[in-house]
């Protein structure tokens, strides 16, 4: 299980302080939630926030663009230091292309699904990507509930990975915490983004403790 704690519910004013909270914590990836408030309502943060705390942090990025039109600023992230870029299979209307693209200025690809996206527009893209990013609640606010059926929608993204023959992680956005880890790894994921559910509860590695303590019961009842 890979925990990636979505800075989403840092404090923005000290994320230079949070970055290194994190990683002496013991945490590898971090998660960025891109808004340009017009894919969702929110606006957040953008490749310059990025690149400047890309020269203090040695953590991952992963970088979840929740924007329209995503392949304007695919060179910019690149530069800033993003290492996975999620793209919304509901924001491009050349998948392929903006994959082929991630992958060409040397990121990792990643697709993002919205609840209502079905599993199928994966399929001709499937050997392409690194990652395939589940909503679980639909986009563009933090502290939101976790929608129960997107548990079926990880099995069969699970399951289609499995009869194609693609490598890449599954991970769940929105909801995460504790409580329901457990069922998530069951149905396939290895990736979880938590925002409110990790920040409001430091120190931080005491709460990825817990974390893991949650993935560990998942694994030994398998």
């Amino acid at each position: 299980m890979i925990l990636s704690p979505s800075l989403l519910s840092a404090d923005f004013g000290n994320l230079e302080k949070e970055l290194s909270a994190l990683e002496q914590a013991g945490i590898s990836w971090v998660h960025w939630d891109v808004m340009d408030g017009m894919f969702v309502p929110n606006i957040t943060f953008g490749p310059p926030v990025i690149k400047q705390l890309r020269k203090i942090s040695n953590l991952f990025f992963d970088v979840h663009l929740m924007v329209h039109n995503p392949e304007r600023y695919f060179a910019e992230f690149a530069d800033a230091g993003a290492d996975l870029l999620v793209i919304h299979a509901e924001a491009s209307t050349h998948l392929d292309r903006a994959v082929y693209e991630i992958r060409r200025l040397g990121m990792r690809a990643g697709m993002a699904l919205n609840p209502a996206t079905p599993v199928a527009v994966l399929e001709n893209i499937l050997e392409s990507l690194d990652l395939i990013l589940i909503m679980s609640v639909n986009p563009g606010f933090g502290g939101q509930s976790f929608i129960p059926k997107s548990l079926d929608k990880i099995r069969r993204v699970a399951d289609l990975l499995r009869n194609e023959g693609g490598h890449a992680h599954i991970a769940v956005d929105g909801g995460v915490e504790p409580d329901n880890i457990p069922q998530l790894i069951k149905a396939g994921a290895d990736v979880l983004v938590s925002g409110s559910a990790f920040f409001r509860f430091p120190p931080y590695a005491e709460r990825l403790r817990v974390f893991n303590e949650a993935a560990g019961r998942a694994l030994v009842c398998q």
